[in-house]
């Protein structure tokens, strides 16, 4: 999670049933006022400058879950310089690398962060609904300086990307648009979970999606090209001797409940059986677990969401 060291009491929201990103933690004194969550979408990263007429030239395109959250902070005192810096200073201590970054005082020029910038990157990727979020775009008489900044990170379950902006609408309102693409990296099947992004999400998340991992169609049977997942979570394990974890295994929603609760589990106790009998690793230390379809992280409407929805867990196991 990005946290803050500037210490001040977080006021309670104005918006009922919000899902603040577990990666985010908010400026403090910050209220959240917006927030759209797509389980999939395209999205656009304008990594360069304005370079014509509502046109950049660097971009990034990529897609996965996306999360916009939209923040204001009023009558704090703070300026929008210490809440852009807080913002990028906390997630490159959090190892994210800047792409693109830029700010100004007076948002003339097509400057990464500017004026001209910020509209293009909202015109690509819409918000789609209306909402505070909007005084973005809207502008103001009494407005001062904008900066904004592009940042990206691996995980095990893909590549996580940030756009965060930050403006002073007014002299006493700082808006705060947070947007993070998820890409799933499951849907390549090219790259398995590695060591290292293993523990980047459990500390996050408690959870990681063990990418890499390949059963026959309609079966437990693991295929050989799992090894190499295997083998680095086996390494991650041998690397965490006391931890302890439970391997989940999910479904889609086709067939019946009770068939896919029992493949699932199924599917989970291969996962434990070949980490226990090819890579060494202590069985008390696994526990094999079957949800289903009980679990889902997309939507099972469509091919692509059912595939991402077929997947197997490691859950930390207090």
């Amino acid at each position: 999670m990005i946290t803050f060291l500037l210490a001040m009491p977080v006021l309670a929201d104005e918006l009922p049933d919000v899902v603040e990103h577990p990666m985010v933690q908010r400026y403090p004194g910050q209220e959240l006022r917006w927030q759209t969550i797509d389980n999939y979408r395209e999205f656009r990263l304008p990594v360069g400058p304005v370079t014509g007429y509502r046109h950049i030239d660097d971009w990034v395109d990529t897609e996965g879950r996306v999360t916009r959250t939209f923040y204001a902070l009023e009558g704090s005192g703070r300026t929008w310089s210490e809440v852009y810096l807080n913002y990028r200073g906390a997630f490159e201590a959090e190892g994210f690398e800047i792409l693109a970054e830029g700010s100004s005082e007076d948002r003339k020029g097509p400057a990464v962060g500017g004026r001209q910038w910020l509209e293009i990157y909202l015109r690509t990727n819409p918000a789609g609904t209306g909402g505070e979020v909007g005084t973005l775009a809207a502008g103001s008489s009494t407005s001062g300086g904008q900066g904004a900044f592009v940042a990206t990170r691996d995980r095990a379950a893909g590549p996580v990307y940030v756009v965060v902006t930050v403006e002073q609408h007014a002299e006493d309102y700082i808006g705060t648009l947070v947007d993070i693409v998820e890409v799933e990296r499951a849907e390549t099947g090219l790259v398995a979970v590695d060591p290292e992004a293993i523990g980047r999400d459990l500390e996050e998340k408690g959870r990681v999606v063990l990418d890499g991992l390949y059963f026959d169609f309609d079966s437990p049977t693991l295929q050989p090209r799992s090894a190499e997942a295997l083998g680095n979570i086996a390494s991650y394990l041998d690397a965490n001797p006391e931890r302890a974890f439970y391997v989940v295994g999910h479904t889609d929603a086709r067939g019946s409940l009770g068939y896919n609760r029992e493949l699932s589990q199924a599917r989970a106790q291969a996962v434990v059986d070949a980490l226990v009998n090819d890579h060494g690793i202590a069985r008390e230390r696994l526990d094999a677990a079957g949800v289903g379809p009980l679990v889902p992280v997309f939507s099972n409407a469509d091919d692509a969401g059912r595939e991402r929805n077929r997947r197997v867990e490691l859950v930390e196991r207090l």
